[in-house]
């Protein structure tokens, strides 16, 4: 249970920092009168692209163990995943569970911290203002 609460402590008090200093920047929105050239990453879709990734391989890497049990990684995956024990259906769940939660923490924090990173480092545009 510490683990679940440590997850979603950790990623709402760092996405809730984020926006809180770079505001809509946080998710990857683009502010076109003032920052049209910052490069923005779209929260959402990475966050999503991420999370099935991660679910997909899951469950390839399940498939691979249970096709090839003496190249088994499931112990990395246990280890990973709490609350996860091999193979049952409702530890396979919890572990297809898991793997989409981590995606969205990886897209919530890299997409976060890049985007609010991106916004300080890139001047804003000036509208009007040609560069010769």
């Amino acid at each position: 249970m510490f683990t679940y609460l440590y997850f979603l402590i950790a990623a709402a008090l760092l996405f809730a920092v984020l926006r809180l200093t770079c505001g809509p920047c946080v998710m990857g929105r683009l502010d076109t009168v003032t920052q049209a050239s910052i490069p923005r990453l779209p929260v959402i879709a990475l966050g999503w692209a991420l999370s099935l990734f991660l679910t997909v391989t899951y469950v390839l890497c399940v498939g691979f163990d249970l096709i090839f049990p003496g190249y088994a990684m499931y112990e990395a995956w246990i280890a990973l995943m709490p609350g996860m024990t091999w193979l049952s259906w409702p530890s396979f769940l919890l572990g297809l569970i898991w793997a989409f939660l981590y995606g969205w923490y990886a897209a919530l924090l890299f997409g976060g911290l890049f985007n609010a990173i991106a916004s300080r480092a890139c001047p804003p545009a000036r509208v009007g203002t040609e560069n010769h």
